[in-house]
């Protein structure tokens, strides 16, 4: 009972916390242009993205989670504000439909698609070494926000397929904030940089008239010339990295 209870104050605080923060930006007229009809269309269809990607990767365990394909690829080409609302999003519809322990994470989630966003305001979104560094940025954030929710509330484990270096780590008498630490340190980089690999080959897909209709559609920009030599780059950098995670990384760990 005093776990529950615990939750749900952590729920309402930080619920309140980025209330303040969206309603601070919409006074202050910072997020107005983010918000356009296209922006509305689009974080819908992230979300679900989002979320059949998230369930698939749940249930083949594997060292990743790539849940926020859908939330990087809107904070790049609508905004940083539109990202943290779609990452907020997709963890509060998830915990309702799916299960009540995606809740906890929606702050990560919505650091998530800020993240991407203000990478992507300052040009890092254009070609694929520049996506590989957002993803880096992006799994620094996620490790920062999300580390201690993990230990707090889920004791360091998860459902995640990344629980399983955790647990191996606690087996050999590492506290629990080394463990957790660790094991995000590991596990993050590989699925941020996956999952903005994945978003970025989304874009690369998309017509420059088509991007030029969302409020930030040139930070994603690519030359036609090299659109296409960009993509099979970013691909051959996810399948090399879901290997990595399923191959490499366990006995790296266990080493």
């Amino acid at each position: 009972m005093e776990v529950v209870s615990q939750n749900a104050v952590y729920f309402v605080v930080v619920t309140a916390i980025l209330l303040a923060l969206f309603a601070w930006a919409y006074f202050t007229k910072r997020i107005q242009k983010e918000f356009t009809t296209m922006t509305w269309v689009l974080i819908p269809v992230a979300i679900a993205i989002n979320l059949v990607i998230g369930q698939v990767v749940l249930i083949l365990k594997l060292p990743v989670y790539l849940d926020s394909i859908g939330t990087v690829l809107v904070g790049v080409i609508c905004g940083p504000w539109a990202g943290a609302l779609t990452g907020a999003l997709t963890n509060i519809i998830a915990g309702i439909i799916l299960d009540p322990g995606w809740f906890p994470w929606f702050p990560v989630a919505a650091a998530i698609g800020a993240t991407a966003g203000v990478m992507a305001n300052i040009g890092f979104f254009k070609n694929w070494w520049k996506v590989v560094v957002t993803g880096f940025v992006i799994a620094l954030v996620a490790t920062i926000v999300g580390t201690p929710i993990s230990i707090a509330i889920f004791g360091g484990i998860t459902a995640s397929g990344s629980s399983v270096i955790t647990a191996f780590l606690l087996e050999t008498g590492r506290s629990i904030v080394s463990s957790v630490l660790t094991t995000n340190f590991i596990a993050e980089p590989v699925d941020k940089i996956a999952t903005s690999l994945l978003a970025f080959a989304i874009i690369s897909g998309l017509s420059a008239r088509y991007l030029a209709r969302f409020p930030r559609g040139e930070n994603a920009t690519v030359e036609k010339s090299q659109s296409k030599t960009q993509l099979i780059i970013a691909l051959v950098i996810v399948v090399a990295l879901i290997l990595f995670g399923l191959y490499i990384l366990p006995n790296l760990v266990s080493a």
